[in-house]
């Protein structure tokens, strides 16, 4: 690492190591200890081999995972990087040579079709109590990597690296609350929520709690202050600037966006949809099971909706601009050294390029100039008149392709799916309705449709035209 010895290096991973793994042996301990207690020598699983048989409990398992916990936090003591548990060099270039924008976002895209489809295994509590480990375990195995400990115990990063763990957390407890609920209806039992009907009173019962939970935080936040150095830097000054320079972690899905859109449809259109979609979801929404309780086969088209738009198109775009893009915005591996002189040519070409150049081998066409104005005209709109024309103009002779796929997009898509795969949704919503949901799925999709023909075919915008600078 830049700025310190390899000594203070290991001591630091080191005084990180020690307490994280003591605290997941003392985890799985007591997980151990409850299991121990709630099901006694309930066989897990057997160890078979010819004339031998060895039960397995519950308990035990975990108190052997915790076990090697212990063991694992005793070699990092030391401050020794030799001694230290690591992931494998192989395995580490292995990652950094596959890792980028494509393999990463259809990684995590498959990841979520695979806990859907199998989501009454995964979530097992055995099951998720086994992958919750795993991650922590990789956690642990990377800190000693110089690379990867400087990016993820940076302090402006460190909230991120809690985020993923709780959303996995808290995801993990709806979904396991919802397939519990799905199987029980399928039973012909009311859902659990139904069956807790106690009321409480706001004062003093919610109020309390409230306050505890407020006392609890802001102590949480205080050793937090005390723990973790604040991520200061100099004043700000216009003529040297950070690199990469990034935007708080709540807008780097915007920042990310900026990638693939011009400003104006990254930073203002898409960000509006997405608040106007949130608030018109009550008055599109026709579907009025799964009120009150957690549901997924009973909501399952909305369900599907909202995991691939909150958690595939917001929240890995905060994490790969976090701890994925590097200087000059490139994509780097976790364990890849963020080299500021690591240079990525990207060629990027415009679809009215693709056809009129590299298609049919001859240049763009110009727009003719327009000099007349109808003289029956108001004056009010003479003055419009002129630059709307030409950028019509524009829309249908340089970027005729352009522009009839996005036409196409949004005017034949919808009442295609209305008749097909939709229809039932046409018909219990009405045309108004359905149409606006029609239109946000499709600037919803639009997303990662434009992510995919930039790393596929280095394609910049479908419809360009930098003179009234609108780009799409």
């Amino acid at each position: 690492m830049h700025g310190i010895s390899p000594q203070q290096f290991a001591e630091s991973v080191s005084a990180f190591l020690v307490p994280f793994y003591i605290a997941l042996a003392a985890m799985n301990g007591i997980a151990a200890l409850l299991m121990w207690r709630k099901f006694g020598p309930v066989t897990y699983f057997r160890l078979r081999t010819p004339g031998f048989s060895f039960p397995v409990t519950n308990a035990l398992v975990w108190t052997i995972v915790a076990l090697g916990f212990a063991v694992l936090s005793a070699m990092a003591a030391g401050a020794n990087l030799s001694m230290m548990p690591k992931m494998p060099e192989s395995f580490r270039e292995f990652v950094n040579s596959q890792t980028g924008p494509v393999i990463y976002t259809l990684g995590t895209t498959t990841v979520l079709v695979i806990l859907f489809l199998f989501r009454s295994w995964f979530v097992k509590p055995a099951v998720a109590w086994s992958i919750w480990n795993l991650m922590l375990l990789f956690l642990g195995l990377s800190m000693p990597d110089p690379n990867f400990f400087a990016i993820v115990a940076k302090p402006d990063n460190v909230p991120i690296v809690a985020l993923v763990f709780l959303l996995a957390f808290f995801t993990w407890l709806a979904t396991w609350k919802a397939v519990q609920n799905d199987k029980r209806m399928e039973a012909g039992e009311p859902p659990l929520e139904k069956l807790d009907d106690e009321k409480i009173l706001v004062w003093p019962d919610l109020v309390y709690t409230e306050m505890i939970c407020m006392i609890a935080l802001t102590a949480v936040l205080i050793f937090w202050a005390m723990w973790l150095q604040a991520p200061l830097e100099e004043p700000a000054s216009s003529v040297k600037t950070p690199n990469p320079s990034k935007a708080p972690w709540y807008f780097l899905g915007l920042q990310e966006m900026l990638v693939y859109y011009d400003p104006w449809m990254a930073g203002v259109v898409l960000p509006s949809l997405i608040i106007v979609g949130l608030m018109a979801i009550p008055y599109i929404d026709f579907n009025k099971q799964g009120n009150g309780y957690y549901t997924i086969k009973q909501r399952k088209f909305a369900y599907i909706v909202f995991q691939l738009g909150f958690l595939e198109l917001w929240v890995t775009l905060i994490v790969l601009g976090t701890l994925l893009r590097g200087p000059n915005w490139n994509f780097f591996g976790p364990y890849e050294h963020w080299d500021a002189h690591k240079v990525e040519a990207l060629n990027n070409i415009n679809l009215s390029e693709y056809f009129w150049q590299r298609g049919l081998g001859r240049s763009l066409p110009m727009v003719p100039q327009l000099q007349w104005i109808p003289e029956y005209l108001p004056t009010w709109i003479s003055g419009w008149f002129q630059p709307v024309a030409q950028f019509v103009s524009i829309l249908f002779t340089r970027e005729v392709v352009g522009t009839l796929l996005v036409l196409s997009y949004f005017i034949i898509l919808p009442p295609l799916g209305a008749i097909t795969v939709f229809r039932n949704f046409y018909q219990r919503m009405g045309f108004i309705r359905y149409m606006v949901l029609a239109n946000l799925l499709l600037f919803m999709a639009a997303l990662p449709i434009k992510m995919v023909l930039r790393w596929s075919f280095n394609l910049k915008y479908l419809i360009a035209i930098p003179e009234y600078f609108l780009n799409f």
